[in-house]
């Protein structure tokens, strides 16, 4: 039995709902006033999906859409609709049209047969859309409608965000909020606009802030196999158990905190990566730039950076991640973006993936709003996820076979660029992965059935690789060639044709319906010696003359810079690579250059863990320092960097960089 709340009845009155055998489900109106029987009327009828544990948990009423959010045992979240066609009451007083308020009918009158009587009347509603074991086998703990999003919790340690899309469910979030928290009871939307989580850590009732990231309370309890009631307000807060057959309370008045946050951090622990997302124009505000971050501590951060207030401000924290996030990677779309943001807003595809060989992919939507506190929204949508060990869990005799190695992190990741083009079949994406384990590793996305899938992977390089760099190759007469290169910890550049692995890929993948072997990538079409050991900073450039810049930094401090032309050959010829010139400035920075850029083909910027900003003229005589800037970030982790046409027409290139902290140039 549940009490639910239901949106149009009286404050003395709210909906039953009541699981019986072979998993019906019944809803009844309820309504009490002093003095007189209950009123009682059925209002519908369900049927849970078959499985083990067959009844409900918890409920809630949708406010807009006049549908029902049911939770069950065995951690489904259920659609219903709310039929307006109410069965006879059990007693007199009755509610018209469907249930929205007491009627006029005489209270002491006699009293209708009973409606559970008569519930064959009603027809058995089956759900519209079911989301099975979306938190596990041990059950669905609470639905939450707020806004127009519905929020679910489970003991599985997650809270989900979810919206309605027509008449479907649709996951567009996966919250874990602590470590340890694995029992999710609850969550309670506070007046400040902060969001506390209820459950259970150990023997302990825990209620956490997602805003500040710490314990409010923490009672010893005993756990969660007991009956409990908690209640806050500004000036009070109590909770009370049952433990060894006592009511125990807990009361407690406010205090005010004693602690005071002067700035706020945007990672635990340092920056591993960055990427601009774009920049938004909000009305009565100077234009706001977009960055995501991922770092040590398993998080990525969406932020906005204002040039005026020089304060970053963090819209969205991502934590699906159960290692670092060690490389980001954006695709954008061809056209503006959807679910109403207009065409002011900025969407795109992120990529992040690091530690324990873990991808995860979001689609990000952002627009100005003035009334939030970075005055720019972000909605963020989980589109899909990929571990190479997660088919592990679901072998047989796993005991008997070698294990994927768990250590495998992804050093950096490259968006496959111009493959969702008419000449494919199906709108695939392509991403390549450097990978600790010596391996260059490409996947494909069809974000419509949300399947990241690995497609093709190859260990030529025998050691861990580096970098990876995609890129298009597009000839006047329309042939084109996806290019690849890969850097790895011997000082190595490798380049690789992928054309034909993602076009056997795609064929693949249509045919199997998204399943499939990886394929070999083959043998690089060139590979360079370009340093001494390991390169950290790769990126590549086309000039005017359909030529390719490949610029580099390495551990040992140095930039490599060659010129690359591509040939076609003729029919099953292949791809020719040649090197029309070579650049190397030794001990260009005192340090390991961890970043690089390939500004114009005459202007190059690096950034170096000395904290040195370079720029360099690129010339018949090599490189020469332009000028230098010292930058207040240490241990240099990436850079990312854009360029901004002014009013008369003037270039401006900007640049942020990561490490032991944030910084634009």
């Amino acid at each position: 039995l549940h009490w639910v709340p239901r949106p149009g009845l009286s404050p003395d009155a709210a909906a039953l709902l009541a699981s019986g055998p072979d998993g019906e489900m019944l809803w009844l109106d309820v309504a009490h006033r002093p003095g007189q029987a209950p009123w009682v009327r059925l209002m519908g009828r369900c049927l849970l999906p078959p499985c083990k544990h067959r009844w409900l948990t918890c409920a809630a009423f949708q406010p807009q859409g006049g549908l029902l959010v049911c939770g069950d045992r065995r951690g489904s979240l259920l659609l219903f609709p709310c039929r307006s066609s109410p069965g006879p009451a059990a007693k007199s007083t009755g509610i018209t049209d469907g249930g929205s308020s007491p009627g006029s009918e005489d209270p002491g009158s006699e009293s209708q047969p009973s409606g559970l009587l008569q519930k064959g009347a009603l027809p058995l509603e089956s759900p519209l859309s079911v989301l099975f074991g979306l938190h596990g086998k041990t059950g669905v703990t609470s639905v939450t409608c707020h806004g127009d999003y519905i929020y679910s919790t489970g003991r599985d340690g997650c809270y989900r965000q979810l919206r309605l899309r027509g008449q479907q469910l649709e996951v567009l979030r996966k919250h874990r909020p602590c470590k340890g928290l694995q029992w999710i009871e609850e969550l309670r939307f506070a007046p400040d606009g902060d969001l506390l989580v209820l459950g259970f850590h150990a023997d302990n009732f825990v209620v956490w802030s997602t805003r500040t990231g710490e314990n409010l309370l923490c009672v010893p309890c005993g756990g969660g196999h007991r009956s409990w009631s908690y209640c806050s307000s500004p000036s009070a807060e109590a909770f009370a158990f049952i433990k060894c057959g006592d009511v125990m309370l807990l009361h407690r008045e406010a205090e005010p905190g004693e602690q005071q946050v002067l700035l706020a951090s945007l990672h635990g622990r340092e920056i591993s990566c960055v990427r601009r997302l774009g920049t938004v124009e909000v009305p009565g505000h100077a234009a706001l730039n977009v960055f995501i971050t991922g770092s040590e501590d398993t998080t990525a951060c969406v932020l906005v950076l204002s040039e005026r207030s020089r304060a970053a401000v963090p819209l969205v924290r991502l934590s699906d991640h159960i290692s670092s996030v060690r490389a980001l990677a954006l695709a954008h779309p061809a056209g503006p973006s959807d679910e109403g943001f207009g065409d002011k807003g900025l969407s795109a595809l992120l990529f992040s993936a690091g530690g324990r060989a873990q991808i995860e992919c979001y689609r990000l939507l952002c627009a100005g709003d003035p009334g939030s506190e970075g005055t720019v929204a972000c909605q963020v949508i989980h589109v899909a996820s990929h571990r190479l060990d997660e088919y592990w869990e679901r072998k047989k005799n796993r005991h008997k076979l070698v294990k994927m190695d768990p250590e495998t992190r992804y050093m950096s990741l490259s968006v496959v660029p111009g493959t969702n083009s008419e000449e494919l079949p199906t709108p695939w994406k392509f991403l390549a992965a450097a990978c600790s384990d010596g391996s260059v590793r490409v996947f494909g996305l069809l974000e419509a059935a949300r399947k990241l899938v690995l497609v093709a992977e190859s260990f030529h390089h025998q050691r861990c690789v580096l970098k990876v760099e995609a890129f298009l190759h597009a000839q006047a007469g329309g042939e084109r060639r996806h290019l690849l290169c890969s850097a790895a910890t011997d000082g190595s550049v490798a380049f690789w044709d992928i054309t034909s692995p993602i076009a056997d890929a795609t064929d693949a993948l249509h045919r199997a319906e998204g399943r499939m072997q990886p394929l070999a990538l083959g043998t690089p079409l060139l590979t360079i010696m370009a340093h001494s050991c390991g390169v950290n900073s790769l990126h590549i450039r086309r000039t005017p003359e359909g030529r390719y810049l490949v610029a580099s930094g390495s551990d040992d401090g140095s930039i490599h810079v060659c010129l690359l032309e591509v040939a076609l050959g003729e029919a099953g010829a292949g791809t020719c690579l040649r090197v029309l010139e070579r650049v190397a400035r030794p001990c260009a920075h005192a340090a390991h250059v961890t970043g690089i850029r390939v500004l114009r083909p005459d202007l190059l910027l690096s950034a170096s863990v000395d904290q040195r900003l370079t720029l360099w003229h690129r010339g018949p005589s090599g490189l020469d320092a332009l000028s230098t800037t010292f930058f207040h970030v240490p241990d240099l982790a990436e850079l990312d960097c854009w360029e901004v046409a002014e009013a008369g027409g003037e270039l401006r290139y900007y640049c942020v960089l990561c490490g032991q902290g944030l910084e634009m140039l």
